[in-house]
């Protein structure tokens, strides 16, 4: 199969290529490394040309809600139609778990990438995931203060973002098939609890402070409602196997 990743050299897009190339895929990365620009649709045209599947991990580094929601429609919208010229027949989208039910800020971006591909006329996959176990540095990176870190209380079940990418092309090659089963990790933690563990490994100095955060979307991460429902796939690695296995 021919197949072109938006955000190829990402967390996950950088896994999806390697697992596609194993798999004895042909693989396109879309990604401005590659001197393309999903925001603008610069060069997707070209990139596209003989691809039938588009996997799309593209991400933006943002809590905003305003950025994130302009750059998921810009970027979906632009690959729905370079793929419609190009005669794509499969585009999957790799999304969170829970964002219907917190949909502000980030979250409301990807929301609206979903309502983009399953209103296109491209035959669609959304995969559903949860955070996966980088999030957490992530997490210390943004609330760090000096040697003081003030992360918001959240119950959350982590996923390995390798195990995400074998997901994504285990649906890719099963073909179009709407809302997939949602993954989650096979533990679900308090977010606290996992940003001590990771700044007791690395960051021996940081002090971690579980904080409440006001607004609908920290209630929604502390509630347990961004983890997935009965009936999830449920990957294997736990985050401290991840944690271990990255030191």
């Amino acid at each position: 199969m021919n197949i072109a990743v938006a955000g190829g050299t990402g967390t996950v897009g950088h896994y999806v290529v390697g697992i596609a190339r194993d798999r004895g895929h042909q693989v396109t990365s879309l990604s401005r490394s590659e001197g393309l620009d999903l925001v603008t649709g610069h060069g997707l045209n070209r990139a596209l040309e003989g691809v039938e599947t588009v996997i799309d991990v593209a991400n933006i580094r943002t809590a905003a809600e305003k950025p994130a929601v302009e750059f998921f429609t810009a970027t979906t919208n632009n690959l729905l139609r370079a793929e419609k010229a190009a005669g794509v027949m499969h585009h999957l989208a790799l999304s969170i778990v829970g964002i219907d039910k917190a949909a502000t800020g980030y979250y409301a971006g990807k929301l609206a990438q979903e309502h983009a591909v399953s209103r296109g006329v491209i035959p669609w996959t959304i995969l559903r995931a949860t955070q996966f176990h980088e999030f957490v540095p992530q997490v210390l990176e943004r609330t760090s203060m000096g040697p003081l870190a003030l992360v918001p209380r959240m119950i959350t079940q982590p996923v390995a973002a390798r195990e995400v990418a074998r997901a994504l092309m285990d649906a890719a090659e099963a073909g179009p098939q709407g809302r997939a089963a949602d993954l989650g990790g096979p533990r679900m933690e308090q977010l606290t609890d996992l940003a001590r563990a990771y700044a007791g490994r690395r960051q021996r100095n940081k002090l971690v402070l579980g904080v409440v955060v006001p607004g609908r979307l920290f209630k929604a991460m502390r509630s347990g409602a961004l983890v997935p429902e009965p009936g999830a796939a449920v990957g294997r690695q736990t985050f401290q196997e991840w944690l271990e296995a990255e030191a």
